[in-house]
């Protein structure tokens, strides 16, 4: 069997209602319409897996080398969790207007109601217009009684947190955190493996035949955090040539990465694939030793778990996500269990 390398996909492009032309004119991706909202850049949603389109296994899809490299690919304990489902949806997404204000429920939730993973997420802004905005939370404590009060008056903004943003901005979204992204935003996302939304409001918008989009009201009371937060945005280092966290839950780890020179990295204590984002710039990844493979600005790459050790080089500056799954290695655990008898 041939080795493993760095693995590229097909974009899955997605229009929607609030789409927009950046996907094509910001990160070079081939959209059919001035509507392309998202690019799903890795997935193993039913009916959007993605399809391998470099190297010597082009043309396969995601599930199926999963069936075929299980552990080497993705990490023996992710393999042993989740199976043939490749854990997270990685994304870009372009919203020329702004998109519903929804929420998404957490697993418990979401494996009760739709036999499902549940939806936490984290967004990277890569550009934002001037004076552009997110919704992300409550801008105070509410209970369901007044939310419900809100939402049927259509005055659900007045108890909405708003933050401008601007390049470089993160914020995590935990499952049942109500938010919206604003006009003139675009972004990369990196989620659970779900495409379960429940919309609360549209701005009472149309859509291309004339009705309005399907609203969940009652499905989301139960599944909003209606508690306010101190602060929405994310604080972090950006220390040049070293993994600079953004988010750590139990379902990713991300961190942010700018290059300024060739950097190793090692991934031995890591049983985990490991997925970069370059959302600035380009560079290269080293394997193998001698082998290279180019990432440019707009693409995903997916390094398989086997592949422990390589060499990140920037063509002048780059920056990426670098996004995995922290899980105990296999030599932890069967530590773990000898000392507990010894």
């Amino acid at each position: 069997m041939n080795r493993l390398y760095p693995l590229k996909f097909r974009p899955i492009i997605k229009d929607k209602i609030w789409g927009g032309t950046r996907l094509r004119d910001l990160l070079g991706k081939k959209t059919k319409t001035d509507k392309a909202g998202e690019s799903w850049e890795i997935s193993c949603i039913p009916k959007d897996v993605s399809v391998v389109c470099n190297g010597f296994l082009k043309g396969n899809a995601l599930e199926e080398l999963i069936e075929v490299y299980m552990g080497d690919l993705i990490g023996d304990s992710i393999y042993e969790k989740f199976g043939l489902t490749f854990p997270l949806l990685i994304k870009f997404i372009d919203a020329n207007d702004a998109l519903s204000i929804q929420v998404h429920p957490n697993d418990k939730l979401a494996e009760k109601r739709h036999r499902a993973f549940g939806k936490s997420e984290m967004w990277y802004i890569i550009e934002a217009e001037k004076d552009a905005e997110i919704i992300i939370g409550f801008n105070q404590t509410v209970s369901k009684e007044l939310y419900k009060k809100h939402l049927a008056e259509k005055t659900i903004q007045q108890i909405l947190h708003k933050e401008k943003v601007v390049p470089g901005d993160v914020f995590f979204l935990p499952a049942g955190r109500i938010h919206a992204i604003g006009a003139g935003i675009l972004l990369a996302e990196i989620q659970q493996t779900s495409d379960i939304t429940y919309r609360i409001y549209d701005f009472d918008r149309l859509d291309d035949t004339g009705r309005a989009r399907e609203l969940h009201t009652e499905l989301a009371l139960d599944a909003i955090d209606y508690a306010e937060y101190k602060d929405y945005r994310t604080r972090y280092t950006k220390r040049p040539d070293v993994s600079n966290n953004l988010a750590r839950c139990r379902n990713f780890t991300t961190n942010y990465i700018e290059l300024t020179r060739e950097i190793e990295k090692n991934y031995i204590e890591l049983d985990s694939f490991v997925v970069f984002v370059c959302v600035d710039g380009a560079f290269s990844i080293q394997y193998y030793d001698k082998e290279i493979e180019s990432v440019h600005k707009g693409e995903t790459i997916l390094l398989p778990a086997e592949i422990k050790d390589i060499r990140l080089v920037p063509e002048g500056r780059a920056k990426m996500l670098e996004v995995y799954i922290e899980t105990e290695t296999r030599e932890k655990k069967i530590g773990d269990v000898i000392s507990k008898y010894f």
